[in-house]
């Protein structure tokens, strides 16, 4: 009767030692790609690309994908909250629709590499040269209506409250604050839910930052430099001194990287 050989220790350690989800465990790419983790600011960029292009991000979607393993790769300390991967931070993370005759064609991919598609009927209409929608550089006020969808349920608190302001200084220019504006909104629903003690009853990101862009007496297209002095602002009147995923400033850095991936 033959018996098992006994492990070493080394090999114990290693089966043990917790692994982080890849894009090759989730998704049918290949090359470098397939072997980095899912990052936390990947999955953020690709949740603010869906939901410029369809609103909101997809139930079961690639977005939703990622942010499920990004959180669990987070929670599991194998990845930082701030990490981007070499490979979406570099070679980008877009959504991109073509349109061929009776139907539309969305494209999802991250370092070049496809991870969804979909292909949606719509009407017959002349296509464009080459056939490809131009992608428009993200404005502050969708990276703020962005951060309603993906994290709309949020209670804003003040470090909300400031983020929001700070968008608005970008957005606009100006130092001074519109009356009945965002960052009054968002100022005022600060103060409210400090007081209000039931969830339920607080103030949400949504009900201030849905349709953002109209709210904005001007808009502009997101810069790095915006993105770092909203994240400031936000960080600064944080008690747990980190960004949420989802939030202002998360989906605003995540607006800033897809409009340079734009320029590349």
């Amino acid at each position: 009767m033959s018996q098992e050989q006994p492990r070493r220790p080394q090999e114990d350690k290693q089966q043990d030692k917790p692994q982080p989800i890849k894009y090759g465990d989730v998704f049918s790419v290949s090359g470098d790609l397939a072997k980095k983790p899912i990052a936390p600011q990947d999955a953020n960029m690709m949740q603010t690309a869906e939901t410029m292009v369809f609103g909101q991000t997809q139930k079961g979607g690639p977005a939703a994908v990622m942010q499920s393993a990004a959180t669990r790769n987070e929670r599991s300390g194998l990845v930082r909250h701030d990490q981007v991967t070499d490979v979406g931070g570099n070679e980008g993370v877009t959504v991109t629709e073509t349109d061929v005759p009776g139907s539309r064609i969305v494209t999802e991919t991250v370092g070049g590499q496809v991870i969804g598609q979909y292909v949606q009927p719509t009407p017959v209409a002349q296509v464009a040269a080459g056939g490809f929608m131009e992608q428009n550089a993200i404005t502050i006020g969708e990276a703020l209506e962005a951060s309603a969808q993906t994290a709309g349920d949020k209670p804003i608190d003040q470090s909300d409250a400031a983020a929001i302001q700070a968008a608005e200084v970008r957005a606009t220019g100006s130092d001074v604050i519109s009356p009945g504006g965002l960052a009054a909104m968002a100022q005022s629903a600060a103060a409210y839910n400090a007081g209000t003690l039931r969830e339920q009853d607080k103030i949400k990101l949504t009900d201030v930052l849905s349709g953002a862009t109209a709210k904005l007496p001007s808009d502009k297209a997101v810069t790095r430099q915006d993105a770092e002095g909203i994240a400031s602002a936000e960080l600064r009147n944080n008690l747990e001194m980190g960004r949420r995923p989802g939030g202002v400033a998360a989906s605003v850095t995540a607006a800033a990287r897809l409009n340079e991936n734009i320029k590349m």
